[in-house]
């Protein structure tokens, strides 16, 4: 959210611009609703063409002069019948764009100013017909068939190199990032003897980006490294932890949401989880000691994979870390990239930079790895197979607490039986009947139940003999269908 400081610094650049252009537009009096919806629409769109990250429209600025009038209108008070005119206006444009409204002094004048980020991967539409600024006027986008064209094959915006706070001091940087984790836990250098020595680094890192003698936060610096995510107007981006009383959301016993960034925050919200998942008690060598249900390095792993492979352009969605007596559930906002049947021995990185940092910081494993080493250390605490969904807009993940073999339904048995053909198969090693029983803990003279497993994937098309001409069941290995 921009201080009034930040627009009194904006206002001026968006002023020295020769004339209005495809992603600016001022205006000296206010318009009807449905004339602001358009040219949010044509801004927006206006603004992906030609490579700007936000576009503007502003009140209380006459068009050809720029000189500043002043406006009383008052965008922040304006009801449509009941309903407030951001509310309304997001409401009408199609995809929902998270574009802002600031009401700010300027040479003693009141000026309105919508902050617009550009359209990404779609034209921006208003009541269902996209428009475009062509000059200084605002035509719908299907009357120039090249401009549209342009506008489906750009490419979005790399969401981590997006400005998270722009016109910022050296001092203000410093104050809001928690630099001594970037150079003790990223860097692992000493911390430099100067401020400016200080931003340099973080330049480097595509945390901080300078332009024109200031210095913008990015988004990937404030989601890693931010000491307040709410200093930067992303509450909604930090994780949420909530423990349950008993298998439902009946009863919740705590609700944390946190306030750091991912990279400054992980450790402790890591040990903050293990606090909360319930351990079992046993006696080796006349010592009593408890032993954690979940393997610590898989609750890890997940929580790291759900914070490097959310969409941050989702709106409204947490990401959730959900404890229940029976199960862990890991959701992050977005859908995959990826079908979920492949999480094993696939991999694509929505996004990288911040997954690159999370790796150098050793949160996670190496890309590729982290799910399989997941699936492994299920199976050696014989819990049974994690469980990947989707749901709407969001990717989950189950871990469940340990169940015996007759607990387990027949989904379970199918899922773990797949699991385990792959792991062996990215392992470079082959399913066989003993290995899925050495899985299960299945005795050798009960082969036959491991034998039953095995038909029963093979007939939901996961998994195939890896020499279909082989007649002795006995030495029978098996590889995922897609191998």
């Amino acid at each position: 959210m921009m201080t009034d400081h930040e627009l009194n610094i904006l206002l001026p650049k968006l002023l020295s611009l020769p004339k209005e252009n495809e992603y600016v537009e001022f205006k000296d009096s206010n318009h009807k609703p449905e004339e602001i919806g358009k040219r949010l629409s044509a801004l927006a769109n206006g603004a992906a063409l030609i490579g700007q990250q936000y576009g503007y429209l502003v009140f209380g600025i006459e068009d050809t002069t720029h000189q500043v009038l002043g406006t009383t209108f008052k965008p922040l008070s304006k009801k449509i019948g009941n309903e407030d005119l951001e509310l309304w206006l997001s409401r009408m444009l199609s995809p929902r764009i998270d574009f802002r409204v600031f009401e700010f002094p300027f040479q003693d004048k009141h000026i309105a100013l919508f902050h617009i980020p550009a359209a990404s991967n779609q034209p921006v539409l208003f009541q269902n017909v996209a428009y475009i600024r062509v000059g200084s006027n605002t035509k719908p986008l299907r009357e120039y068939p090249e401009k549209e064209r342009k506008l489906w094959q750009k490419p979005s915006a790399e969401y981590e190199l997006e400005f998270a706070l722009q016109n910022v001091s050296e001092a203000d940087v410093i104050a809001l990032l928690d630099t001594q984790t970037i150079f003790d836990g990223l860097l692992k250098t000493p911390y430099p003897t100067t401020q400016a020595s200080v931003i340099e680094k973080m330049i480097a890192e595509k945390l901080v980006i300078r332009s024109n003698g200031h210095y913008h936060i990015t988004n990937l610096g404030a989601l890693l490294f931010a000491k307040d995510l709410r200093q930067f107007d992303m509450e909604r981006k930090a994780p949420r932890v909530i423990k349950y009383k008993g298998k439902g959301k009946l009863h919740t016993e705590k609700d944390q949401i946190g306030i750091m960034g991912y990279a400054s925050g992980f450790l402790r919200m890591i040990n903050y989880i293990s606090g909360l998942l319930p351990s079992n008690e046993v006696i080796e060598t006349a010592i009593r000691q408890d032993v954690q249900m979940y393997p610590p390095l898989a609750v890890r792993e997940l929580v790291a994979n759900a914070i490097i492979h959310q969409d941050f352009r989702e709106k409204g969605t947490y990401l959730t870390i959900e404890i229940y007596d029976d199960r862990i559930e890991i959701s992050n906002p977005g859908l995959p990239t990826l079908d979920p049947i492949r999480f094993i021995d696939g991999y694509n990185a929505r996004n990288t930079l911040l997954a690159n940092i999370m790796r150098r910081m050793g949160f996670c494993e190496e890309k590729g790895s982290g799910i399989d080493k997941v699936v492994s250390l299920c199976e050696i605490f014989q819990l049974p197979a994690p469980d990947f969904r989707t749901s709407q807009n969001q990717t989950i993940v189950l871990l469940f607490a340990h169940q015996d073999l007759n607990q387990m339904d027949r989904k379970d048995k199918i899922r773990a039986c797949y699991q385990h053909c792959c792991l062996m198969y990215v392992t470079n090693q082959k399913m066989t009947n003993q290995s899925l029983r050495e899985r299960f803990k299945i005795e050798e003279h009960n082969y036959s139940i491991a034998s039953r497993f095995i038909k029963e994937t093979i007939s939901e098309g996961l998994i195939k003999p890896e020499n279909p001409d082989n007649n002795s069941r006995k030495y029978m290995s098996y590889i995922p269908y897609w191998a």
